[in-house]
Parts: structure tokens; C-alpha cells; sequence
């Protein structure tokens, strides 16, 4: 009889070993699956863009520097002068100093350097892209790396990409490329010039404003080593921001045209185009001056310019 008894309680306490063995199992794989769940749930979300406000700078040094970085980036050549070599501000293509999110902003450019840029061949850091510009979009000279204005514009720069993570997919960057191209009527693109973009950019192309109206052609614009001497990215940033108050409104025909009649007037040369994009891939939609020249004497061959790259 005690041996029975023995017998029982044994089965019963194995039994209750195992059946609290597999609720913690359960309890286990639930807890790991909740664990893992927010962090995957994180990575299906898109990006809300939403830069913090300037009002929310810090006070002290770095505040003063964000602020100061601002102030480049918004008065670019009358904040410095002696870099810039054109009458351009950065705003001239990134409305509101980088923060209007449909007209390629900024916010989230600090999260995504150091990159590999196949135009130069090599990683670029933050550094290396804000002098790209100031040697091709604004025509002047590179800033120092430790210069105070290099620091404010950094500091700037990764202020208002707060909150975007390091090597993120940043949806609203990089939407200026056209593609599939239509061949441009330069005649037709003159004609929607002088209908439409004459009252901001005046009929010499010279602008009446680094923000509002900037140069689009000659000496105080970009030259022809800047990415908007592309005709692809000419026209999709055309077909996406202007003109101002009808963003998108443009076909891909009409910002063709219009993108090719900009580009078709002299500019600033760029010096460094047998360096650019030394590993291949080099695009050939460039509008340089001996296609500016081949434009205005109306021989281009716009299929070879239009053609994807090899």
C-alpha cells in the first residue's frame, strides 16, 4: 500500500514538473516575441518627417552654432563671401534653409554620411558633400575643415536630422531624378520661360533673389559640374517644385523643355569633368559647354544625351 501511495505521488509530482516546464517554455517564446516585436515593428514604419523646431535650440555654444549654421545655409553667399563665388544660397535649391519637405530638404543628410559617391570615387563624409556644393552648386572655394563655418553647418546640419537613424532610408530624399527622359523642344521650353519662370528668375536668367528667385544661368549660377547641369535632375526638380504654388503641375515634356533651354545658356565651367566618375557609370544627360554649344547651334544629338548610362 505505501508503495502505491509512493508510486502516485510520484507521478503526480513529475507531472506537475512537466506541466510548469512547458508554461515556461510559453512564457519564454511570448516574452521573446514581444521583445522583438517593437524593434521589427519600428523597422516597417516609414520616416515621419519632422525636424525639431529652431526655437527648441540649446542655449550656449552649440545652440549658437546651430543658429549660425542656419545662417549659412539660408544667406549663403552674403554670410560668406569669401567662398562662394556666385550669388546663391543653399536655399536656392533647398527651400527654407533644407526644412520644406517637398522642395529637397536637408533634414536627414547627417544620417546618411559617410557614403560612397561614384561621381568622386570615394567615401564622402558630411564634410566632403557640404564642400561638393560649395565647389560646384555655389562655384567658390571649399570651406576648412576646422573653420567655424564648417562646424556651424555640420553642427546645423545633424541638429535638424535629430531622430532620423544612422544609414536610414530617407523616402523624402533624392526625388529629383527624371526618368525616361522625353526629348526636349528647347523652342517650346523658351516659350513656357518666358510665359511663367520670367517673373522670379528675370529674362537674362540672373534672378532677383538668392531664395525667391535665383540666378539659373550665368556667372552668379551654378556651373556645369553641379549635379543641376544634369539635364535629368534639372527637369525632375523642376516637374517636382516649381513653379511656386503649383508644384507638380508640370508634365515631364514641359519640364524637359524648360530644363533643356536653362541649361542651354553659358555658365561657369567646371574644371574637374575627366576626374569625375573615375570607377564608370558617368551619366550622359551632362550638359557641359560643348553641349551648351551643340544646344545653340541647334546640332545636338538629345538621343545620346537622354540614353541611360552604360
Amino acid at each position: 500500500m505505501k508503495n502505491a501511495i509512493a508510486i502516485l505521488i510520484g507521478f503526480f509530482l513529475l507531472g506537475a514538473f512537466w506541466v510548469g516546464f512547458k508554461i515556461s517554455q510559453e512564457l519564454m517564446t511570448e516574452q521573446a516575441v514581444s521583445t522583438a516585436a517593437p524593434s521589427s515593428l519600428t523597422e516597417s514604419l516609414e520616416l515621419v518627417f519632422s525636424p525639431p523646431s529652431l526655437d527648441d535650440v540649446p542655449d550656449g555654444p552649440l545652440g549658437e552654432s546651430i543658429k549660425y549654421g542656419h545662417k549659412l545655409v539660408d544667406e549663403s553667399s552674403s554670410a560668406m563671401p569669401q567662398y562662394v563665388g556666385n550669388k546663391l544660397s543653399c536655399t536656392s535649391c533647398h527651400a527654407g534653409a533644407g526644412l520644406e519637405k517637398e522642395s529637397s530638404p536637408l533634414v536627414g543628410v547627417a544620417s546618411v554620411f559617410p557614403q560612397y559617391r561614384p561621381r568622386e570615387g570615394v567615401v564622402f563624409t558630411l564634410e566632403d558633400r557640404i564642400n561638393g556644393c560649395m565647389v560646384r552648386s555655389m562655384n567658390g572655394e571649399k570651406l576648412p575643415y576646422d573653420s567655424k563655418e564648417m562646424r556651424a553647418m555640420v553642427a546645423y546640419l545633424t541638429y535638424i536630422s535629430e531622430g532620423v537613424p544612422v544609414d536610414a532610408d530617407v523616402p523624402w530624399r533624392m526625388q529629383n531624378t527624371m526618368k525616361d527622359i522625353p526629348e526636349p523642344e528647347v523652342a517650346a521650353g523658351e516659350e513656357l520661360y518666358q510665359k511663367s519662370c520670367i517673373a522670379c528668375h528675370a529674362a537674362d536668367g540672373a534672378g532677383l533673389d538668392s531664395n525667391s528667385g535665383p540666378a539659373l544661368w550665368g556667372e552668379n549660377s551654378f556651373n556645369d559640374g553641379a549635379g543641376m547641369s544634369r539635364l535629368a535632375k534639372m527637369a525632375g526638380y523642376l516637374q517636382n517644385n516649381m513653379p511656386k504654388g503649383q508644384e507638380g503641375t508640370l508634365s515631364k515634356q514641359d519640364a524637359a523643355n524648360i530644363a533643356a533651354f536653362v541649361l542651354s545658356h553659358d555658365r561657369p565651367e567646371w574644371k574637374g569633368h575627366e576626374t569625375d566618375w573615375p570607377k564608370g557609370g558617368r551619366p550622359n544627360d551632362i550638359i557641359n559647354k560643348e553641349r551648351r554649344e551643340q544646344i545653340q547651334n541647334n546640332t545636338i544629338d538629345w538621343n545620346e544625351v537622354i540614353k541611360p548610362a552604360n
